[in-house]
């Protein structure tokens, strides 16, 4: 053989062996990241599932944070309403709803004379298949 032929014979070789080296760096990331779950099962599934219940429940806080904040500011709006509108004393508005004092009597009563007990008449009420078909 003569040195241009050895010369071509080497480089073919070192081109094989870059491919092969190549192939084996892109097999290699995927063929770890398989032992990783097989050696340590909490890094392939203990801690996403970790990491998804914690940052679900920050996020949880987060958003209902936001809506209490929003309910304070319109109950806030809704007193600045009221006191502009009403003149307030410290037991309620001035001139408000004033119950009449009526005793417990006096309501059994009103209810004996609108109801009468001791006259009535019987009222069939039909049954749901009466109903339909009568």
């Amino acid at each position: 053989m003569t040195t241009v032929q050895t010369q071509t014979a080497m480089s073919q070789s070192e081109k094989l062996n870059s491919v092969v080296t190549n192939s084996a760096k892109i097999q290699s990331p995927s063929s770890s990241f398989k032992r990783w779950g097989r050696k340590h099962p909490f890094v392939r599934y203990g801690l996403p599932m970790i990491s998804l219940t914690v940052l679900g429940a920050l996020g949880l806080g987060h958003l209902l944070q936001g809506s209490k904040d929003i309910a304070k500011v319109k109950d806030d709006k809704e007193w600045e309403i009221i006191e502009t509108r009403k003149a307030l004393s410290r037991t309620g508005p001035v001139d408000a709803y004033k119950p009449k004092k009526i005793s417990l009597e006096e309501e059994l009563k009103a209810l004996q004379e609108k109801v009468d007990i001791n006259n009535y008449e019987y009222k069939k009420i039909p049954r749901p298949s009466e109903g339909k078909s009568g």
